[in-house]
């Protein structure tokens, strides 16, 4: 039987480097993001955080705050008819249930967590959307705040501590395959 791991967590704390290792296992991505991404350009928007936010925002406002894991549903069901799955981007507790009511027990949810401090200065280097401390304290707070984000990671199957090196993370989440 095929499953599916969502990666959760905050900003910075690894949970893209985790769906990479994840895809080098043979597991399938779907994208939550991609949803905004799309309508992003669907509007003729740049990607940046202050747009992204305002449209995961009023997407969530027109269509609930389940509406990607709504969007990305049938996908999900394709890709897990031949393959494990993971999901990146999994936010609300609304997503959380709509995926765990629909998959039951083949679902779980894997939260990776650092400190604070050091999520940030991951933030500050990576290449793609660096955040300054400014715009990661506020994408914290707004994805706590408005998006419902802690439930999922309170009611999390998995918890991985990432403080340390890629390497030691990859060789951590081994045990999840």
């Amino acid at each position: 039987m095929n499953r599916i791991i969502a990666v959760i967590g905050m900003c910075g704390s690894g949970k893209t480097e985790a769906v990479k290792f994840f895809e080098t296992n043979n597991f399938k991505k779907v994208y939550f993001g991609e949803v905004v991404i799309e309508e992003l350009k669907a509007r003729g928007l740049q990607v940046n955080e202050a747009n992204e936010r305002m449209v995961r925002e009023s997407l969530r406002q027109e269509y609930g705050m389940g509406v990607m894991a709504l969007k990305s549903i049938g996908k999900i069901r394709k890709l897990l008819k031949e393959n494990n799955v993971v999901i990146e981007s999994l936010y609300s507790w609304e997503e959380f249930k709509i995926v765990k009511n629909e998959f039951g027990d083949a679902f779980k949810l894997l939260n990776i967590y650092t400190t604070k401090s050091l999520r940030y200065e991951r933030l500050k280097t990576r290449p793609y959307r660096p955040l300054t401390n400014e715009e990661a304290l506020s994408r914290d707070l707004s994805e706590i705040e408005k998006l419902d984000k802690g439930g999922p990671i309170a009611f999390a199957d998995f918890m991985e501590r990432n403080d340390s090196t890629l390497e030691e993370l990859n060789k951590n989440l081994s045990k999840y395959l």
